[in-house]
């Protein structure tokens, strides 16, 4: 995997290995601090009640260990560009049942990898924010507009 993104910024990543959780589980903590800021990331996964929370908190601290040992890069400057977890082995049981019979238990294990990216120098403003302020100065104007004919009528 190349250190570069597409528009020329660091990469790193880091994995963690048969993790004992099932991948399912694991991509319910991990949509949560995708596309977060590492300080941001971390907090959410502090206050996770999850227990694979755990995990993916040491995932995402080696990935900004070896953002600033290997590429010299400011840890709390740093982006969640992606988070995933691929299936792993599947450690395969059984357990006995009535009349001679047995059930399988499946024991599910995962690969969670965890790529960061450096932020943008100046991140650019969501639209919605300017979109926004523009209807307030409307509603406001419109709104003496309505309370001028209940006043006519009142008098």
């Amino acid at each position: 995997m190349s250190n570069l993104a597409a528009d020329g910024r660091q990469r790193v990543r880091a994995q963690a290995k048969w993790v004992r959780t099932s991948p399912r589980k694991a991509r319910l903590v991990l949509d949560h601090i995708r596309g977060r800021s590492v300080p941001e990331a971390r907090t959410i996964l502090a206050f996770t009640s999850r227990a694979v929370a755990t995990d993916i908190d040491k995932v995402l601290r080696s990935a900004v260990a070896n953002a600033e040992a290997n590429l010299g890069l400011d840890g709390d400057e740093l982006l969640v560009e992606a988070a995933y977890a691929d299936d792993g082995p599947m450690l395969k049981r059984w357990k006995p049942r009535a009349r001679g019979r047995v059930n399988r238990i499946r024991k599910r294990t995962c690969h969670v990898t965890v790529v960061l990216v450096e932020q943008p120098e100046e991140r650019a403003p969501r639209r919605r924010r300017a979109q926004a302020a523009p209807r307030r100065d409307k509603v406001a104007t419109s709104a003496p507009q309505a309370a001028e004919p209940a006043e006519k009528g009142e008098s």
